[in-house]
C-alpha cells in the first residue's frame, strides 16, 4: 500500500511539473507608453519578472532592469535579435533601449542563456 502512494504521489508530482514548465500560459504584460516612449520595468531575481513582454512595432521601447540579487547568471542580458546587451550591476537601474521595427518574436536572456524572457511586437 505505502508504495502505491509513493508512486502515485511521485506521477502527479512528475505530471504537474511537465504541465507548469511546458504548458501553462505565461502572463503577458504590455509595455506603457508615455511621451511616445513605451516602458517596461523588469525586476532581475532568478528570473525576469515580467519574462513575457509585448511591445507596438515602430515605436521606441526602454526597459528598465533591477538586478535584486548578486548571482553570477543574472549579471548581464543580452537581446540577441536587436545586437544588443547590458550590464546589470546589483541594485541598480540600468537602460536598455530598443526600436522594435517588425511584428514577431525575439529572445532575450543572461549571457549564459539560462534565464530567459520574450518580446513580443505586434503591429
Amino acid at each position: 500500500m505505502d508504495k502505491t502512494i509513493v508512486t502515485a504521489a511521485g506521477v502527479l508530482t512528475i505530471g504537474w511539473v511537465i504541465w507548469f514548465f511546458l504548458f501553462s500560459k505565461k502572463k503577458e504584460y504590455r509595455a506603457a507608453v508615455s511621451s511616445g516612449v513605451q516602458e517596461v520595468i523588469i525586476k532581475v531575481k532568478g528570473g525576469y519578472t515580467p519574462d513575457l513582454i509585448v511591445a507596438k512595432a515602430g515605436k521606441p521601447l526602454r526597459l528598465l532592469f533591477t538586478r535584486e540579487e548578486e548571482a553570477s547568471c543574472t549579471e548581464m542580458v543580452v537581446f540577441e535579435a536587436f545586437n544588443k546587451s547590458a550590464k546589470l550591476p546589483p541594485y541598480e537601474e540600468v537602460t536598455v533601449e530598443l526600436l522594435p521595427e517588425k511584428p514577431g518574436e525575439y529572445d532575450f536572456s543572461c549571457q549564459m542563456g539560462m534565464i530567459r524572457g520574450k518580446l513580443i511586437v505586434e503591429e
